[in-house]
């Protein structure tokens, strides 16, 4: 085994750069990796101490550099920083280095949370780092500063934090790295100026695996087959595994279906996945279908999926037994799945606003992921030309050389919105160098807030700043416009005041309000939402609902959630309005005043602007009134349904997102001192949802906050959640909202819905009704109000087969029990009279349940008590 990277430091002489770049080139030999010439050459720069810009291809080496830069500072004493633009990545590298480094030594920053945050290596977003220096300055504790995918730099909406770093720290060694960086010579001169060190740009365009490209103008099936069976031409050998680029993820989703009818895998291939796959829990409705690709050696990736899917897609395609991936183009960030071909569906995307075709550096970040070092000899690059040219291709082949059969083919015609390219499009594409990097810079209230607040002159670092980017002048110009009308506001406000003299830390201008750490990174309307939660009655029934609708407002809005939730808003609304009798002009005058729900909306703006007198920087984080987790508590629904009932299939992954980051709001922004005994089942309930579904996001924000010194290795596919009946007071609840959702749907008589939740029990439609008949012909409704959802309505009797507190105990599992361990049910219905004389009965199975995930219950019978 070769030697530990970090019990080499004390071995190296930090003033002595050969002996650095020794040590760590012979500990890479000994890992089985044998530097390329670029990567010898920006090493030795880095370890003589000077910036260097690494621009080469993707699979060239560039992690193992910045591998070196961190040893290379630790050796010195010195404190490095990597960063990157999303936070998986950001995690990702922190696990990496906490195996080579060793976990004391690494820490990570995101705004979810903060790991070991004096470690002499930080792991952390750019907006985090950013926003250090912009509050400390050059005096910011960052020596060596590793910024990865650094082509963010140019994103509109966040290439302020790409910049701010290279602006404001002039003590620091820096080292961007980008596959598609363009033309840097103004990064070079730049960063000499103010650091003073020398720049080197190590720019080899040679890659370590070659790339061949084509056009094809045979439909996709056929393309795909032939890559299948016989490789690219070049070489008689299959080009898999094959990475198709949609630009939708609902394309890629159609795409795998469609190619469930080619021949992917032999069966012994089959056998091979099938094996891989074992007990994994296929739960949702997409991931059913997921489980038919996969086995069939045809994967889907895509950010809407759940992790756990995305993590079972790329562990079976670094086994090699996915022959064809289709997903979208955020291949080009960080995604881990090994592939020899890419396969471009398209030339053109829908970047939010308008269609358009890629730009060079999108097209070879995306193309650069083609090609597996230390397994492939050359990748292979393939763009598909548009299908109704294709199409007509080979509807004029069929009509031959005949001219009036020629004249006679009817042409198809380009989809609407097609934005047209074609062979020439994909030439000057395959040629064309990454754009030059422009500057994204911007002022907001929170940049003045941090820098106002740094120790000596922040009006003089303001303007320095603001005169001294990478901005043109006129735009210069337009940002110090800005920044005086913000600080004019925030003086009106008082929350800056200008000093007669300088204080004791050197500042002539001082902020009479507390930022909160990590301001404006970590729920920026945190202090918003603790002073909203005092204007709730704590006795109020809906107490802790309201309190979860605060928390919902201050969390970044999940469009798809909230399309789909509008749109069934509207569907249900134009039902009703026809079963009114309203005419069609009304309806539709009507329907626009209809939107997704917004709890608590007139009270949460009215708060807003009045907090935002005394905060002028909350303009920038409007208040966003929402009810996800809260219309998911009210339906009594689990995520299955939720997904369903909203057709979110395709964004699984986005709602699991939400109700994870709505889940740590609750653990981390509300206060014990106003939390309620309802308020805690809610968490505890809303906890154990997101860990049944996909444990994984909330397992690593754990391991995060309760750091240890072990750290996550490669195993076995095994996404199985804890037991759901080991959390007892969770489980309750979920038993609980599965009795009350039969009461939901009783309510609204629906029985064919009712007789789904029931079908195994043999409880069709017929006898729902049949067995509520007797109910409602003394009642003339079933209350579904916070009375009728309370655990006062819900009998449990758990009998001597309680729930385990865990899969094994001290002593292992539990032996001879062979009884199933059930549970007995009486929900009990609110009738309009309070008289509370008809239940529902029923059992729940716990063992069912652990298998499941969620409660398993029978319905017994309707009764009178």
């Amino acid at each position: 085994m070769p030697a530990a990277l970090v019990d080499l430091v004390p071995a190296c002489d930090g003033s002595d750069p050969d002996v650095l770049f020794d040590t760590f080139g012979g500990w890479a030999s000994t890992c089985g990796f044998e530097l390329y010439p670029a990567q010898e050459e920006a090493l030795i720069e880095v370890v003589t101490g000077a910036n260097v810009i690494l621009s080469t291809p993707t699979g060239s080496g560039k992690s193992l550099v910045a591998l070196g830069a961190h040893f290379a500072a630790l050796a010195t004493g010195r404190r490095s920083y990597y960063t990157a633009p999303i936070k998986a990545l950001v995690s990702e590298k922190f696990f990496d280095l906490c195996r080579v480094f060793g976990a004391d030594r690494v820490g990570m920053i995101t705004g979810d949370s903060s790991v070991n945050p004096r470690a002499p290596i930080i792991c952390c977003t750019a907006e985090i780092l950013a926003n250090m220096v912009l509050r400390h300055g050059p005096e910011a504790d960052a020596d060596v500063v590793i910024m990865d995918e650094f082509h963010f730099y140019s994103e509109p909406d966040r290439g302020w934090a790409w910049q701010v770093p290279l602006l404001d720290l002039p003590h620091a060694q820096f080292l961007l790295m980008s596959a598609t960086l363009g033309d840097v010579s103004r990064f070079e001169v730049d960063l000499t100026r103010r650091t003073g060190r020398s720049t080197a740009v190590v720019a080899n365009t040679s890659r370590p695996v070659p790339l061949h490209y084509s056009y094809r103008e045979t439909p996709l099936h056929e393309t795909l087959s032939e890559m299948l069976a016989t490789g690219d031409g070049v070489r008689a050998r299959s080009q898999t595994p094959v990475y198709i680029v949609h630009f939708t993820q609902a394309a890629a989703a159609e795409r795998a279906q469609s190619l469930m009818s080619i021949n992917v895998c032999t069966r012994a291939e089959k056998d091979t996945i099938a094996d891989l796959i074992g007990d994994f829990r296929f739960t949702t409705g997409f991931g059913r279908s997921l489980s038919r690709f996969v086995r069939h050696g045809i994967g889907v990736h895509h950010a809407g999926m759940l992790p756990k899917y995305r993590r079972l897609v790329e562990r079976l395609a670094q086994a090699g037994l996915l022959k064809v991936i289709c997903g979208t183009d955020t291949l080009g960030v960080g995604i881990n799945v090994p592939i020899r071909t890419v396969l471009f569906t398209g030339l053109s995307k829908y970047d939010g606003s308008t269609v358009r075709l890629l730009k060079a550096r999108e097209f070879h970040q995306i193309a650069g992921r083609a090609g597996r070092a230390g397994f492939d000899d050359a990748g292979t690059v393939v763009v598909q030309a548009p299908e109704h040219v294709i199409e007509n291709i080979k509807a004029l082949a069929k009509a031959g050389d005949d001219p009036k059969a020629r004249r006679k083919v009817v042409r198809h015609k380009p989809p609407p919105r097609f934005v047209s390219w074609g062979q020439p499009t994909y030439e000057r594409l395959v040629a064309a160098p990454p754009e030059t990097l422009t500057s994204s810079f911007s002022v907001t209230h929170s940049m003045l807030l941090n820098i106002l607040d740094r120790p000596g002159d922040g009006c003089l670092a303001l303007r320095r700043l603001l005169t001294d980017n990478h901005e043109p002048r006129e735009a210069q110009r337009q940002h110090i416009r800005r920044a005086i009308a913000i600080y004019r506001t925030l003086l009106a406000a008082g929350v800056v005041e200008r000093l007669d003299r300088p204080d004791t830390d050197g500042r002539v201008t001082r902020l009479t309000v507390d930022l909160q750490e990590n301001f404006a990174l970590n729920q920026p309307l945190g202090p918003f939402a603790l002073g909203a939660f005092e204007l709730l009655d704590r006795e109020s029934d809906t107490y802790a609902l309201d309190l979860i609708s605060i928390v919902e407002a201050t969390l970044d809005d999940p469009g798809a959630i909230l399309r789909a939730q509008e749109s069934k808003a509207r569907t249900e609304a134009i039902a009703q309005m026809k079963a009114d009798g309203l005419e069609y002009e009304e309806r539709m005058a009507r329907l626009d005043e209809v939107t997704y729900p917004k709890p608590l909306a007139e009270l949460l703006d009215g708060a807003w602007q009045i907090y935002g007198q005394g905060h002028p920087w909350v303009t920038e984080f409007p208040v966003r009134p929402k009810s996800v987790v809260r219309d998911l508590w009210e339906r009594a629904m689990t995520f299955v349904e939720f997904v369903g009932f909203y057709s979110l299939a395709r964004s699984e992954g986005l709602v699991l997102r939400y109700l994870t980051d709505a889940y740590r709001a609750l653990v981390q922004s509300v206060p014990d001192t106003i939390k309620t005994e309802e308020l805690r089942d809610l968490t505890e309930w809303l906890g154990e949802l997101v860990r049944q579904v996909d444990s994984s996001l909330i397992d690593e924000w754990e391991q995060l906050r309760h750091p240890t010194s072990q750290v996550p290795v490669d195993g076995p596919i095994d996404e199985t959640p804890p037991p759901v009946t080991a959390n007892h007071r969770a489980y309750s609840i979920l038993v609980r909202n599965a009795m009350f959702r039969h009461v939901e749907l009783a309510s609204l008589r629906r029985y064919d819905d009712l007789a789904a939740l029931d079908e195994n029990a043999g409880w069709n439609a017929d006898r729902w009704r049949d067995a509520l008949a007797p109910y409602f012909g003394e009642h003339d409704a079933i209350g579904t109000g916070a009375n009728a959802h309370s655990a006062a309505l819900l009998v449990v009797d758990e009998g001597p087969s309680g729930p385990r507190s865990g899969v094994a105990g001290p002593s292992g599992p539990r032996s001879g029990v062979t009884a199933p361990r059930t549970w007995k049910l009486r929900q009990i219905l609110d009738d309009p009279d309070g008289y509370h004389e008809w239940a529902i009965e029923a059992t729940v199975d716990l063992d069912a349940s652990d298998e499941a995930g969620a409660p398993v219950c029978q319905v017994q019978a309707v009764a009178r008590l």
